[in-house]
């Protein structure tokens, strides 16, 4: 810590005490007027809870992240008379509120967030460090700000890094220190994926020891098409201790007391939310982001098929514990190569979930496919084609139920299927919305077991065991012909799931996959399968992102692609 900034922090002039208050709170992309009712709301818990500042999430007024809507010079309009609103609360009050905002100056348009103070707009920043990889693409819609000056609040100065601004190479935040930051204060809008967590607390601790200056962090919750944003924000020190951390995947809001003494500022011990595990964290997840896609959305419900098998069985489970039972609807739609014991796990796990349950069996409009297409097929013999028929017609029903009663209709495939090719184009990958596009098969199952012997916070669906044994323990099959099974025509899911995660998510040469212990055929075999569905994933519903590299945002790959990997 430089000498100047010593001094700062021991003028007499300035307070000893502090209240900040993080709001951890769910904006809806472009709904301005609904997000600035939170905010009033909040702002209005934190004046009873006598703070000096509350702080909100990363571009909180639009929601984030708002991609090109944000071009439009309507919603820049709208958002920055909201904010010039906004400032009037703080008039003839000691708590200042600061806000993201898109901000248009000189032509040119900022990520921004205004600290509004004794009824004006006091100052503000622009995001200087533009994220431009994986879902994060602002250098598109925004431009990068100059090096970010302190605010100040009761005479004391407070370093506003937003989000990314902390994530490079650490200039901005020691920028900040160098001109007398005594606080950081951190707006986020940083989305949930598996080992985030982790990546957080390392960065932040990377930020505090280059600065010597404690670090609060507030991030937004909620769902926004594929992305979940899991709150989570939090306080540490500069000995690195927590002393608070709010719970992850629900809206919250936090008032800190802070003490300045000889060493710096400190927050006080406040609460400490306990941490899910990492199945919780999935599940919890996956529930957050379908509810919010359904609701924010205006869907009063929705249905699925329901197969007997294990995919259909866990988006049954989490939409019911997104919705409720009544919101959701279950169809079981049996052909001849449908089993009996498909058609009971279908039953008893409808039953198990409370949901209304139907079985509408589809013999009579394949039939009637067949007879239509007979002529034209005659020399030919039966293969994939009409496999792909009874998937296409249950499609074709559940978009009309869909369609008859407004109710989204989920779409069931994991992404071990979808790497593959695995599902049906406009059969069995119709849908709205996929809840487990980016989870493996493996992972299914242990979501499976796991919901079984669980029931996360929040969650509307009965306790206990929600998805009968056998769908679970039984061996997976679509069952489009005679026993079939999955492993039938692919590797066993275990060997399966470690080849694409190799593929996709690390990027691994297939000469190194192989020396892994993978079979050479094998692993060529499915790097040709997952580039040549690439056609099929650019159709598919939207999923929620789990992993570091999902299909979409994350991972782009060309439909016309010859490359194979030459090792």
């Amino acid at each position: 810590m430089t000498t100047g900034r010593k001094q700062s922090i021991m003028s007499k002039k300035q307070p000893e005490n502090l209240r900040l208050t993080l709001a951890q709170l769910n904006p809806v992309v472009g709904d301005i007027s609904g997000n600035s009712k939170l905010a009033k709301a909040a702002y209005i818990e934190a004046q009873q809870a006598d703070s000096d500042l509350i702080t909100f999430p990363e571009l909180f007024i639009i929601g984030y992240p708002p991609e090109d809507l944000v071009l439009k010079p309507a919603l820049q309009n709208a958002a920055m008379q909201a904010v010039r609103e906004l400032a009037k609360l703080t008039k003839d009050s000691k708590t200042a509120l600061l806000i993201g905002t898109p901000w248009r100056e000189h032509d040119k348009l900022y990520n921004a967030v205004a600290l509004l103070e004794a009824g004006e707009i006091a100052q503000l920043i622009f995001k200087h460090d533009l994220p431009n990889y994986s879902v994060f693409d602002e250098k598109r819609v925004f431009a990068p700000g100059p090096l970010p000056e302190p605010i100040k609040i009761k005479g004391l100065k407070l370093g506003v890094p937003i989000c990314e601004d902390i994530w490079s190479n650490g200039d901005i935040c020691q920028h900040l220190a160098d001109r007398g930051a005594q606080i950081l204060i951190v707006p986020n809008g940083s989305p949930f994926s598996t080992h985030k967590r982790q990546a957080r607390a390392n960065i932040v601790e990377q930020r505090i020891k280059q600065t010597g200056l404690p670090l609060l962090y507030v991030n937004q919750i909620g769902g926004q098409d594929e992305l979940v944003f899991d709150g989570a924000s939090f306080v540490q020190n500069t000995d690195l201790s927590l002393p608070l951390q709010s719970p992850c995947f629900e809206p919250h809001i936090s008032t800190t007391s802070w003490r300045k003494s000889s060493t710096g500022w400190a927050c006080e011990k406040a609460e400490i939310a306990s941490w899910p595990d990492a199945d919780e964290s999935v599940y919890s997840a996956l529930v957050l982001g379908l509810r919010d896609y359904v609701q924010k959305n205006g869907f009063p419900g929705v249905v699925l098929g329901l197969s007997g098998g294990v995919d259909s069985a866990i988006c049954a489970a989490l939409a019911v514990d997104a919705l409720g039972p009544s919101r959701v609807y279950c169809v079981m739609l049996p052909y001849h190569y449908t089993s009996k014991e498909s058609l009971t796990d279908a039953r008893e796990c409808a039953q198990a979930l409370g949901v209304p349950y139907d079985s509408l069996p589809i013999e009579k409009p394949v039939t009637g496919f067949l007879e239509e297409l007979a002529p034209l097929f005659k020399d030919h013999k039966e293969d994939v084609t009409e496999e792909n028929l009874q998937s296409r017609t249950r499609g074709v029903m559940l978009m009309a139920i869909s369609n008859k009663f407004n109710l989204m209709l989920v779409t069931t495939g994991n992404k071990s299927e979808m790497s593959v090719g695995y599902a049906t184009i406009y059969g069995d990958m119709n849908g709205g919305f996929n809840p487990i596009k980016d989870i493996y098969k493996q992972q299914v199952f242990e979501l499976c077991r796991w919901r079984n012997e669980h029931k996360p916070a929040g969650a509307l669906g009965p306790d206990g065991v929600v998805i009968p044994t056998n769908i679970i323990s039984k061996p997976p099959s679509a069952e489009l012909r005679e026993d079939q099974r999955d492993d039938d025509s692919l590797p066993p899911y275990d060997v399966l799931d470690d080849i694409l995660e190799s593929l996709i998510e690390k990027e691994m040469a297939v000469a190194d996959i192989i020396k892994n212990g993978h079979d050479e055929e094998t692993v060529r075999r499915i790097e040709h399968l997952l580039y040549i569905a690439e056609y099929k994933r650019r159709q598919a519903a939207p999923g929620i992102k789990i992993t570091s590299r999902n299909f979409g945002r994350d991972r782009r790959y060309p439909i016309t692609n010859r490359f194979r990997d030459p090792q």
